[in-house]
């Protein structure tokens, strides 16, 4: 655990440079990010990869990784820096063959602790649960912060809180969780950077 969690940044699943380039730019600029996670809702790969070449340009000229959710061949083609997986430990020796020791294999793991920890022992880099708030991520059962503090004191591998996220979720979370995954908070805010600084307030 460090002292404060890191943001872990998700960009808009329909991302356009013209759009919202800027804004990512802007973000990126302003606030220490630790990842960049992709999750196109197109299924159109010519969209998708002209969406992940200008994030993988925007995030790499800043020291950013990008990850791309579930599709893992793309990840390799794009040059991106891996996948984050939505099914919880299901895919990840699978992923983590495919893309070698080298790529960020994630997983996302809704509340359960049981696939969480399968997912550490397939070898993923970290495990991502939630949602914390009100959200229909997953199933929609929230991830509570006890699972988040029995993590932390139990499991060195890190953990990422996400779906909802307020500023009271990030003041409560912040000493058991290693990353605050953000993006659909924000995104439809006049100003991203402002509302990510607001959400990320307590961490101080």
């Amino acid at each position: 655990m460090t002292d404060q969690p890191q943001i872990y940044l998700i960009a808009p699943p329909d991302f356009d440079a013209e759009r919202h380039g800027a804004a990512l730019a802007a973000i990126l600029d302003a606030v220490p990010v630790a990842c960049l996670r992709f999750a196109p809702a197109s299924s159109d790969e010519a969209a998708i990869t002209r969406a992940a070449d200008a994030l993988r340009e925007i995030a790499h000229g800043r020291d950013v990784a990008v990850v791309i959710a579930d599709h893992l061949m793309l990840a390799e083609r794009l040059g991106l820096d891996g996948v984050h997986l939505t099914d919880g430990a299901r895919s990840v020796r699978k992923a983590r063959k495919a893309l070698g020791a080298d790529a960020i294999v994630g997983a996302f793991c809704g509340a359960s602790r049981h696939d969480g920890m399968t997912a550490g022992e397939a070898g993923a880099d970290y495990v991502a649960f939630g949602p914390v708030g009100e959200s229909a991520l997953g199933d929609g059962t929230r991830a509570e912060a006890d699972l988040f503090a029995w993590w932390s004191q139990m499991i060195t591998l890190p953990v990422v809180a996400e779906g909802a996220l307020t500023p009271e979720l990030v003041d409560e979370l912040a000493p058991v969780a290693d990353f605050l995954a953000i993006g659909p908070e924000i995104w439809e805010a006049p100003d991203p950077r402002a509302a990510l600084e607001a959400l990320r307030a307590p961490l101080g």
